[in-house]
């Protein structure tokens, strides 16, 4: 029998002990992990079935962040079913479109700001017993883009010079990041693709089993900064402003952008990473097409800080062309 249809029986052995027997089965997304989801339909009924059978261990962790965005009245989707034994969960359907889709430049402000307002809304959840955002963990993340980004896709041979400007650099950037307001939910990737539009509008927030406890500005970076597409800077940078002023905090313009763009550099440094160990450890191709973007994220941020200016140099120099 192949792979996939046993998956598939194991799926359906499932549901017929549960009121969703009758229901039809259909493919609806996969993610960069090894989870699959699936649309269950039956007439004007369907829900999302999220099959982890591949990773049991983010069952407890999707559960445990539900409940605490969904405390706080954030949009997640509510749980109607769950078999922990097999990983598999039932959810509620948020629909098919996502904010990328749909993303333009006579819209974003508006769904931008609805964003904003989300953010600070998953704020307001508990952080108890999240993993913290530490300055270990910080670069735990961003030396994945020495090793994935540069070594192991570009084939970079590094001198020891150049390995010290990018531990010395990234030093800098945990140090600059951990002085601005902590302990804050931080979702991780709150970018247009995690970001459902539902028919009402609203927006419905997915994709966020992976929470820690971190920086106030990394879930507005993910937002503003999306490796999935660009807006004007000088857009970008009031929206960052008006996050502030709705938070009330009491930074100047010049410091909360120093936050915000320090908080980039560390978030697409790791994504360089990410995207290439995609790529390179998993077969997932698809991510090579966003790595331009991410690395001018990089650049750009870091040309404009004298202490990260000559990591900005290195990467311009063995940049990616695809």
């Amino acid at each position: 029998m192949p792979f996939w249809e046993e998956f598939m029986n194991n799926i359906r052995r499932w549901l017929n002990t549960t009121p969703y027997r009758d229901f039809s089965i259909e493919t609806a997304s996969a993610d960069a992990s090894f989870r699959k989801y699936y649309r269950l339909i039956s007439e004007d009924k369907s829900y999302i079935l999220m099959d982890s059978s591949l990773e049991k261990e983010s069952i407890n962790p999707f559960l445990d962040v539900s409940n605490r965005l969904l405390h706080v009245n954030v949009n997640a989707p509510k749980i109607l079913a769950q078999n922990l034994h097999d990983g598999y969960l039932i959810l509620e359907d948020f629909g098919s479109i996502n904010l990328l889709d749909v993303l333009n430049r006579d819209n974003f402000n508006n769904y931008y700001s609805k964003a904003i307002d989300t953010i600070i809304l998953m704020q307001e959840a508990d952080t108890g017993s999240l993993a913290v955002y530490d300055k270990k963990f910080l670069h735990a993340e961003m030396n994945l883009m020495r090793e994935w980004y540069l070594e192991k896709l570009l084939h970079v041979d590094l001198n020891e010079a150049q390995k010290n400007l990018i531990n010395s650099t990234l030093n800098t950037i945990s140090s600059t990041l951990l002085k601005q307001p902590q302990n804050c939910f931080v979702h991780r990737d709150f970018h247009s693709r995690n970001i459902m539009i539902k028919e009402d509008d609203t927006l419905g927030i997915i994709d966020y089993q992976d929470a820690m406890n971190g920086s106030v500005t990394y879930d507005l970076v993910s937002l503003l900064k999306d490796c999935y597409i660009e807006f004007d800077r000088e857009d970008i940078v009031k929206l960052a402003l008006s996050f502030r002023d709705k938070k009330s905090l009491h930074v100047s313009d010049e410091e909360f952008i120093r936050w915000f763009d320090f908080m980039g550099m560390q978030r697409h440094i790791k994504v360089l990473g990410i995207f290439s160990r995609l790529y390179l450890r998993d077969g997932k191709d698809a991510y090579l097409k966003d790595i331009p973007l991410t690395l001018k994220y990089v650049i750009n941020s870091a040309k404009l800080y004298k202490e990260t200016q000559k990591l900005s140099d290195l990467l311009t120099k063995t940049k990616y062309v695809r």
